[in-house]
């Protein structure tokens, strides 16, 4: 899918999963191309901008409902949406019928969105863009690269026309997709005198796109016959060379692999040439490029082009009220409990069975590991033989903690000032803290079985001298 959600902002070009848009309330269709409208359907119930021409052949491929279809005026600006508005600027694309870019302007900044397009050196007259400061340019990158030199439209429609000629006694099939191209077929119809054999539902759409009257769906009644670029393979080929001397054409700037030697790529692209994407980029001189493509690193061979005049724009991306919040949080630091106080200073005299870097990847592992748990109706219990409560006592010295599973939290940690509290650690030193359940039955219970039934059974000292003859037993072994 090649659409995108604007970060900071309100938009959403191509884009139609409204559960992963976020905050956008304001969604554009830069043209009616397949990749350009996955997850618009019959089904969506929201408004849509785009031009005119894209409006009727929404309505009539897609059965998206008229009522969300906002079709907006070419070449004039509109301001959409309440509050914080948004004013967009459509301007011709050169790419397909229909298609435009979007020029967005708001407390964001200036935003030219490209959607799919082929660059002209005409668009330098584009009044909206003379002179605009751009903050962000969405650049259609199909073709950002070096070594992706195209001719013109025009020079490669005079290529087809030159194969045609090679070829006097052949048919002609013309391979295109469901939208793009009607521009070479007229041209072709018009330099060779012949009508274009197309399919009803192409020649309705070529109606309602008001194109030249040089489309008919008889058969027979001309030798130039536009098909889906699907036909274009060895076995239809095959079939009509059986019925008549034919060859194909593939008009495609990109690279193709030939299965028939009557198959001809033509190199006609609906896409800007590299050459063509470092001209338009030079003269607009935008603060940044962000590829419409994603995984293309295209902006380096930007770079040298953009202004260096770039202010600083609101982040729009975390309201201030937020941002403040979190500064507030951060300045007010929680006391920790007395466990997790140890936890965080006695780390490295915990118990480690292994080195640490064997345990690295392990580590969440043993922090999943759960107590066996009764049920218990509150936080802190008290019922006799739930685990939730853990009581030690010993005789004359007044030690007693309490270990809630349900909701980790230290209640009560009395120490003797000679005495300091064992903590069992299955992290690495450098690891994040560890919450209560991983202190007290990560790794204890991986390798001491049932440490809370040990508490239960016996004293805190019992219990230091059962670690202490582990280490014992380690270091004699």
């Amino acid at each position: 899918m090649n659409g995108t959600v604007i970060p900071g902002t309100p938009i959403a070009v191509d884009f139609w999963s409204v559960r992963r848009a976020g905050g956008a309330r304001l969604f554009f269709l830069s043209h009616l191309h397949s990749d350009h409208t996955v997850g618009l359907s019959s089904t969506w119930s929201r408004p849509v901008y785009c031009s005119p021409l894209t409006a009727r052949l929404l309505r009539r491929r897609l059965q998206v409902p008229a009522r969300w279809i906002r079709p907006l005026e070419v070449g004039q600006s509109h301001v959409l949406g309440e509050g914080d508005t948004v004013t967009v600027t459509l301007l011709d694309s050169n790419h397909c019928p229909g298609s435009v870019m979007f020029l967005f302007e708001g407390a964001f900044g200036t935003i030219l969105y490209t959607g799919d397009f082929r660059y002209a050196s005409a668009m330098q007259q584009e009044p909206a863009l003379r002179g605009r400061r751009l903050d962000r340019l969405y650049l259609d990158n199909t073709h950002c690269h070096p070594g992706r030199s195209l001719p013109s439209r025009r020079h490669a429609a005079r290529l087809a026309a030159r194969l045609i000629r090679a070829h006097p006694r052949h048919h002609v099939v013309v391979g295109v997709y469901s939208l793009g191209k009607e521009t070479l077929l007229v041209d072709l119809a018009m330099e060779f005198g012949t009508w274009v054999v197309v399919s009803p539902w192409r020649l309705e759409q070529m109606r309602l796109l008001e194109l030249p009257d040089v489309f008919t769906t008889e058969e027979g009644a001309g030798w130039i016959r536009a098909v889906d670029v699907a036909e274009i393979r060895w076995d239809t080929l095959v079939s009509w060379n059986l019925l008549h001397p034919t060859i194909a054409i593939l008009p495609t700037g990109r690279p193709v692999k030939v299965t028939h030697p009557k198959i001809y790529p033509i190199p006609y692209s609906d896409h800007s040439s590299f050459s063509e994407l470092c001209e338009f980029v030079k003269w607009l001189k935008p603060c940044s490029v962000i590829p419409i493509v994603k995984g293309s690193m295209c902006q380096l061979y930007f770079e040298k082009y953009l202004s260096s005049d770039c202010q600083a724009l609101p982040d729009l991306t975390i309201p201030e009220p937020v941002r403040e919040l979190v500064q507030q949080k951060k300045k007010k630091q929680e006391p920790l409990c007395p466990l997790k106080r140890v936890a965080q200073h006695s780390v490295s005299r915990g118990v480690v069975f292994e080195s640490p870097e064997k345990y690295v990847d392990k580590s969440e592992e043993f922090g999943d590991v759960k107590a066996p748990q009764q049920n218990c109706e509150s936080g802190f219990c008290s019922k006799k033989d739930c685990i939730c409560r853990v009581t030690c006592k010993e005789k004359g010295e007044g030690i007693e903690m309490e270990i809630n599973s349900h909701n980790p939290q230290c209640v009560s940690a009395q120490l003797d000032g000679e005495r300091s509290a064992v903590v069992i650690s299955t992290r690495p030193v450098s690891q994040s803290l560890a919450s209560d359940e991983d202190v007290l039955c990560g790794l204890a219970e991986q390798y001491l079985l049932t440490p809370l039934n040990v508490l239960k059974q016996n004293s805190v000292e019992k219990f230091d001298e059962l670690v202490e003859e582990y280490f014992r037993r380690e270091e004699a072994s």
